[in-house]
């Protein structure tokens, strides 16, 4: 039977990174005895970005001994503690690619829900002192996974993990992930994961926007679900970008500055929203979507009336100079 191995906790942080101060939850550390769970965190744990990361569909994150294990063999380390990932819970079994999105669980006296895999972000990176961590997180399907709390109780390490109820459309959290990130999706993928209600509305919105690629005026795009719901799109469709200017940062990091093609200011972006990225790589093959999501107002280049944005891509190679965006 899946069982709780460890419950960690974290509170907000100002670590230095490249230069400059990033604050991180990132750090988790194992707690004694048992912790109650809320419905937006568990006690004693805070998130830093508040519209990156927590709320109620993303209130615990999980990760497993199994995959603990695989990024042991695949790094070469054995540094690993309890919560190194930033996980609320360290588990055994509930492999991604065996849970699926609306799976409901009981652990201890609270009871759980999967909501959607673990968004990217280069915070983890950070933590594993490994840059390449974020893609590598997705490349090898092994992302873990948010629970939504349904009944607040009180869990503790060594606690069974007792499935409840079977998700609708059977969709495992490593295919769903794939999903967003990976190319290859086929409509019909797309179509069976807007089918599952436990499904997070920020990645609905994205699945909707990778569904609906001739976008019109009427059809709402960005995310609502990490962003502000009723706040109109910034604009309809996809714009057209050109790639300004390239900056190799490190070995496994690019950053590119894209510039719209019609040459008008750019909005600024809320903290939160997505932003649909498609790639006309090869013009006899359908385009590559990658959707991200925007951490803050305070990169370089976001300034109001400015004609860039500056995107900071994993293990990417420059593949073409055009690129659209939808936002």
């Amino acid at each position: 039977m899946p069982r709780l191995l460890s419950v960690n906790v974290g509170l907000p942080r100002d670590v230095t990174w490249n230069g400059k101060t990033v604050r991180t939850s990132v750090w988790k550390s194992p707690v004694d005895g048992r912790r109650m769970v809320r419905r937006l965190n568990l006690q004693g744990d805070a998130q830093a970005d508040l519209v990156g990361h927590g709320g109620e569909h993303r209130a615990v994150f999980v990760y497993q001994m199994d995959s603990y294990h695989y990024w042991e063999r695949f790094l070469g380390r054995n540094d690993f503690t309890f919560g190194q990932f930033g996980e609320n819970f360290t588990v055994e079994g509930l492999p991604d690619n065996e849970v699926c999105i609306g799976d409901r669980y009981r652990i201890g006296g609270a009871e759980f829900e999967v909501t959607q895999p673990r968004v990217t972000c280069y915070r983890v990176g950070i933590r594993m002192n490994e840059p390449r961590m974020p893609a590598l997180l997705v490349a090898n399907r092994r992302p873990g996974f948010y629970f939504r709390v349904l009944q607040e109780g009180e869990v503790g390490a060594g606690d069974d993990i007792v499935k409840i109820t079977d998700g609708p459309e059977r969709m495992s959290v490593a295919e769903v992930d794939a999903l967003l990130y990976l190319p290859g999706h086929t409509s019909e993928q797309l179509q069976r994961a807007l089918q599952i209600p436990a499904l997070s509305k920020g990645w609905q919105s994205s699945f909707e926007a990778m569904l609906q690629q001739d976008l019109s005026s009427k059809i709402a795009v960005g995310n609502p679900g990490l962003a502000n719901e009723e706040q109109a799109p910034a604009w309809p469709g996809f714009r057209q970008m050109r790639v300004a200017r390239i900056h190799k940062e490190s070995d496994n990091v690019t950053s590119f500055v894209l510039s719209p093609i019609d040459g008008q200011p750019l909005p600024l972006f809320q903290a939160g929203q997505f932003v649909v990225l498609r790639l006309l790589v090869d013009p006899g093959k359908p385009p590559l979507l990658r959707s991200y999501s925007a951490r803050s107002r305070s990169f370089p280049h976001q300034r109001q009336g400015r004609t860039e944005w500056d995107w900071k891509f994993i293990s990417v190679q420059p593949c073409a100079r055009r690129r659209s965006i939808g936002c």
